[in-house]
C-alpha cells in the first residue's frame, strides 16, 4: 500500500507505522475495551490498529492529519474487513486542534502516538474529550517511563504530574523497534491510563498546571526560589508554601498532584484576599 500511495513517512509528523501483527493484537488486548466503546485513534497511518480495533468495539474515530493516509483509510477498511468498514470515520485534522470528534461520544483513546508530539496530544484530548475512561497509547520507551513516573523519581516531572490529574498512569508494556515501518532509533512503551475524577481543586485545572510548569522549571532550586516569578518574590512563594503544607526547601520532583492542586488553592486564596 506504501508504494501504491508513494508513501514517504516524514519525521516532522512522526511517522513510524506499525506493521506486526502481534504487536496490533498486543495493543488491543492492553487497551481492555468492550463491544461499546468508542475509540478514538490518532494517526492511523495505513490502518494495521485501526482494523485491529474495529475488531472488537463499535466505532472507531481516526484522526489523520496526513490528507492521502486519511483519504485511503477508508479504502482499505472496505478492502479487508467491508463487514466493519461502517464502524470506521475518519476525520483529517491535527490532534493538537481537535475540540470534540463527531458521533456518539468517545470512550477510549487507543493510538501509536507521533512521537514528537505524544505528550501534548495526550494532555490535549484528556482535557477536550472529557468522556474518555480509558487511554492505552504507545510513545517513545522514554516518554512512558517519565509518564508513568511517581513523585521522587529522577524522572518524575511535567508529564507525569499532569497525566496524573487525569487518572491512573500505568506502564503496559515494552515495543521493540524492529515492528515499525521505518525502524525509528529508539524503542517504544505501551501506557495505560485510567481515568478518575481531578481531585477537588478551588484553583482549577489551569492555576494548578501553571503551578507545575513554574516548579519544574528549575528543577534543581527549592521551590522557594523555583517558585519566586510565579509567586511575586521568594518570600511569597515561601509564603504560599507554607499555606499550602508544603515545606519551601522542598523540590518539584517531590510532590504529588494533591500538592499541586493545594499549592494553587492557597494561590488563588491569597490573590482574593
Amino acid at each position: 500500500m506504501a508504494g501504491e500511495l508513494d508513501l514517504r513517512p516524514t519525521k516532522q509528523r512522526g511517522q513510524n507505522f506499525v506493521t506486526d501483527g502481534n504487536t496490533v493484537r498486543r495493543i488491543v488486548k492492553a487497551a481492555q475495551l468492550v463491544p461499546d466503546d468508542v475509540v478514538v485513534e490518532v494517526g492511523p497511518g495505513l490502518g494495521s490498529l485501526t482494523l485491529g480495533l474495529l475488531d472488537v468495539v463499535s466505532r472507531v474515530v481516526a484522526l489523520e492529519i496526513d490528507p492521502l493516509l486519511a483519504g485511503r483509510l477508508p479504502q482499505t477498511v472496505r478492502e479487508r474487513r467491508p463487514d466493519v468498514a461502517d464502524r470506521l470515520e475518519v476525520v483529517t485534522a491535527d490532534a493538537l486542534q481537535v475540540d470534540g470528534v463527531p458521533g456518539p461520544a468517545p470512550t477510549a483513546l487507543v493510538a501509536n502516538l507521533p512521537y514528537n508530539v505524544s505528550v501534548p496530544v495526550l494532555l490535549h484530548l484528556l482535557e477536550r474529550l472529557p468522556t474518555l475512561r480509558s487511554v492505552l497509547v504507545m510513545v517513545q520507551a522514554e516518554v512512558a517511563e517519565r509518564l508513568a513516573a511517581g513523585p521522587g523519581s529522577k524522572i518524575y516531572g511535567v508529564p507525569s504530574v499532569k497525566a496524573a490529574w487525569y487518572g491512573e498512569v500505568t506502564r503496559a508494556g515494552d515495543v521493540g523497534r524492529s515492528v515499525f515501518w521505518p525502524v525509528p532509533n529508539v524503542d517504544s512503551g505501551l501506557v495505560r491510563l485510567v481515568r478518575r475524577p481531578p481531585p477537588p481543586s478551588t484553583a482549577g485545572r489551569a492555576a494548578v498546571f501553571a503551578a507545575v510548569d513554574a516548579a519544574f522549571a528549575q528543577r534543581r532550586k527549592t521551590l522557594r526560589a523555583a517558585l519566586a516569578t510565579w509567586a511575586g518574590s521568594p518570600a511569597a512563594a515561601e509564603e504560599l508554601l507554607r499555606a499550602a503544607g508544603i515545606d519551601p526547601r522542598t523540590r518539584g520532583e517531590q510532590l504529588g498532584i494533591e500538592a499541586f492542586v493545594a499549592l494553587a488553592g492557597a494561590r488563588a486564596s491569597a490573590t482574593l484576599t
